[in-house]
């Protein structure tokens, strides 16, 4: 699914509001009415939104959006900054890669490298880089989850703690206004909170729709994120919380 910009601009502004009406939509974007609702129609389908007679909604904080939806969404600013993370990659770097359809992107973007050693709980990531030339790749263990083919649990963890490594690349599902990041998923969570703790430095891939998105399970903070990757400058108060955390911003393209 690609997204024309009134529907991108939709969705941001209900996550911004937390519910709009169709008739403020149809004033906003200057469509009719009957317009917004096909919008709004699709991005329910999708499961990108919440839909309500005569308005459209947040989703729920306790669930993600669908695996095969969040794969095309934003499909080219992931592209972008999967692209401008992986320019500093260094060769013969060790990196941890976590789970999420962004960080799949970065693993993409480092096609080209050479003597990568790479320890992921992503087994998409797994089957992608594992024909790399020079690139070895460590999968944990853990219980594998059918929707997303990540891996998860405290085996998962346990496997991690065993190194350490250079890079922590990892995706997020929701950075809010004060620097907390969030996910959905407790065990998803853990394990990504092992790879940071295990990492000697840890790059944020989050593109500009995850700014202010709720969810439910608190990860950390972006004190803990050396290096923020997204594709749109952020608000100016977010700038200030990124530059009081000390992590430094790549807008990418």
């Amino acid at each position: 699914m690609i997204l024309n910009q009134r529907q991108k601009d939709l969705l941001a502004w209900v996550k911004r509001e937390g519910y709009v009406s169709v008739d403020r939509l149809a004033a906003q974007f200057q469509v009719t009415t009957q317009t917004i609702r096909r919008d709004i129609t699709l991005l329910a389908e999708h499961r990108l939104l919440q839909r309500y007679h005569g308005g459209a909604s947040v989703l729920s904080s306790v669930e993600n959006v669908a695996y095969d939806a969040r794969q095309v969404l934003m499909a080219d600013e992931k592209r972008r900054i999967a692209q401008a993370l992986a320019a500093e990659i260094p060769d013969n770097a060790s990196l941890f890669i976590n789970l999420g359809t962004t960080t799949e992107e970065v693993a993409r973007a480092l096609a080209q490298h050479r003597g990568l050693r790479v320890i992921t709980n992503n087994f998409h990531i797994a089957n992608l880089m594992c024909d790399y030339p020079d690139c070895e790749v460590l999968v944990a263990g853990g219980s594998l989850r059918k929707r997303d083919r990540g891996l998860t649990g405290e085996a998962t963890v346990q496997f991690i703690r065993q190194f350490k490594v250079d890079y922590a690349i990892i995706g997020i599902s929701s950075i809010e206004a004060d620097g907390t990041l969030r996910d959905f998923d407790y065990r998803e969570v853990q394990t990504s909170q092992a790879i940071m703790q295990q990492s000697r430095q840890v790059w944020l891939a989050a593109d500009h729709s995850k700014f202010d998105r709720p969810a439910m399970v608190e990860l950390g903070h972006l004190t803990q994120v050396d290096a923020l990757f997204t594709d749109r400058l952020p608000s100016m108060p977010m700038q200030e919380v990124l530059a009081q955390a000390g992590t430094r911003l790549v807008v990418a393209g």
